[in-house]
């Protein structure tokens, strides 16, 4: 009984393990840039960027048993489980031929953190945490969204307010650790890069 799924669970993260994938959690408030700095660092050193948000909408659009099951569980405001989530990203790094991954936007809470690291036995190389004002976040993103700053603001703020209450213990965590590259993301883009750029550069370079 399910004792082929245990089978192909010990395999993943049997093979996961051997893989001994690089992995970088990049961190940030939503309008902090991440997502450009992603494909810029995809661009120039080669990484393979996973977003557990692309990955969660992927699998409900494949229409799958289990994305029927995310589906319902977002339609009823419940947060899906971190297990998961982390069994499409273990899956993504399986069936990519890459061993380099920036993961984007997860951990996304103490309880992802601690869960992705029991089920892949892997920690990651560094957290990348793009540290960017409310204020300068705020505008950048009302100036996305012209002409509905009145009904977006609130929705901002809330989004400000949940990043803060439950991604910031992540970032603790693993400062504790000594794990933390900091970035001022208030700067422009090439500014932010060039910072970006520091922590990734030697180790490529060693990897290449």
């Amino acid at each position: 009984m399910g004792t082929m799924a245990d089978a192909a669970k010990k395999d993943a993260n049997g093979s996961l393990a051997e893989k001994n994938p690089t992995v970088v959690f990049v961190l940030g408030g939503p309008g902090s840039g991440k997502g450009t700095q992603c494909a810029n660092i995809v661009e120039h050193f080669g990484f393979t960027h996973l977003s557990a948000g692309d990955l969660l909408r992927a699998e409900i659009k494949s229409g799958s048993e289990n994305g029927t099951m995310i589906q319902n569980m977002i339609k009823e405001g419940k947060i899906v489980p971190s297990e998961v989530t982390i069994k499409l990203l273990q899956r993504a790094m399986l069936e990519c031929g890459n061993d380099k991954f920036l993961i984007d936007g997860f951990p996304r809470n103490e309880e992802n953190r601690a869960a992705f690291e029991a089920v892949t036995g892997i920690e990651p190389a560094f957290v990348l945490f793009f540290d960017c004002p409310e204020e300068e976040m705020e505008k950048r993103l009302l100036s996305r969204n012209q002409g509905r700053e009145d009904d977006n603001i609130e929705t901002i703020r809330k989004r400000f307010k949940v990043f803060l209450e439950s991604s910031l213990p992540v970032i603790e965590h693993y400062d504790s650790r000594g794990k933390v590259r900091k970035i001022d993301a208030a700067r422009p883009v090439d500014e932010v890069f060039e910072s970006v750029k520091t922590f990734f550069s030697p180790k490529i370079e060693k990897a290449d």
